[in-house]
């Protein structure tokens, strides 16, 4: 017997009065980034793995010239921070801005981060709020496994996540960008899969690294990773003698909550197209919608 053609469905979200449903069809979601290039939605595979294991990998974004010019970059930022200008000292500094909204980003939290009432062409529906540079050598970082459990969290904690039929909601998200290659278990970030949804409480075994329950990934330079910080997940020592590990990691949030103690330079902020700025933005909800007036 033949399966039946799956076709997805609209989910029913109830929105903030008296019991009606959000409507998603007219959520204006912003359609490009600040650079004008148009937003790269998540494929339904993509959004299946995210949900299903709480961690995305896409090799290869990253061209060969972007990769070389943000690679300088960082070990300038590493080795002779003195050599840029200390407004661009940092990990939104010179080139590596536009990775801040590049559009498969946008795209990502569009689905899983963006409260679309605070969403239209010219403000991103949610903020970033932290980015640094990950520089190991072999020998740099430790095995320190936290977090999972997001389904049980309450929502002030931000590693939460929530789902209903269609649709998916992850609260506090990482996002990292390997500009080198990572060889499998030699340093990449460490996964418990699908913990972001477990209901029982870790096994001793889990704070063993060579637990079977750790998973990881391989990828070429310019690759892009996704993870929800409900998920349990470590560092793993670098160990890998071919090349250092050069990462960027992000937080991304909703525009009305905060976790992390940062924002960007000032002077920077003020130099980014105003449609970036939106990245940044107060941490509220109400009238916090750029060009139109939010009534909450």
């Amino acid at each position: 017997m033949a399966s039946k053609e799956i076709t997805p469905a609209e989910p029913f979200i109830i929105g903030k009065n008296l019991g009606s449903n959000l409507d998603l069809d007219s959520a204006n979601l912003t359609n490009t980034n600040a650079d004008g290039k148009p937003v790269i939605e998540p494929t339904q595979e993509q959004k299946y793995t995210f949900d299903a294991r709480g961690w995305l990998l896409i090799p290869g974004v990253l061209t060969d010239d972007d990769l070389q010019e943000m690679r300088d970059f960082c070990i300038r930022l590493r080795n002779e921070p003195e050599s840029i200008p200390e407004h661009e000292r940092s990990t939104l500094g010179g080139p590596l801005q536009k990775l801040s909204d590049h559009p498969l980003v946008v795209g990502f939290m569009n689905e899983f981060v963006a409260h679309p009432p605070l969403a239209n062409q010219e403000c991103y529906g949610f903020r970033m709020e932290s980015c640094s540079l990950s520089y190991r050598t072999v020998g740099d970082g430790r095995f320190a496994p936290h977090n999972g459990n997001g389904m049980l969290r309450f929502p002030g904690d931000s590693h939460l996540y929530r789902c209903i039929p269609g649709k998916a909601y992850s609260g506090l998200t990482r996002v990292v960008w390997e500009l080198n290659p990572v060889k499998k278990g030699t340093g990449g970030t460490l996964f418990v899969t699908a913990s972001h949804k477990a209901v029982y409480a870790a096994p001793e075994s889990m704070r063993n690294i060579d637990s079977s329950l750790w998973e990881t990934y391989s990828c070429p330079a310019g690759s892009l990773l996704f993870f929800t910080e409900a998920l349990t997940h470590s560092t793993h020592p670098w160990t890998n003698e071919e090349n250092d590990r050069l990462a960027i990691f992000s937080c991304y949030n909703t525009v009305n909550s905060k976790w992390h103690d940062w924002d960007p330079h000032p002077k920077l902020l003020e130099s980014m197209p105003p449609k970036r700025q939106t990245l940044f933005r107060p941490v509220r909800a109400a009238n916090n919608l750029i060009n139109e007036r939010y009534y909450g």
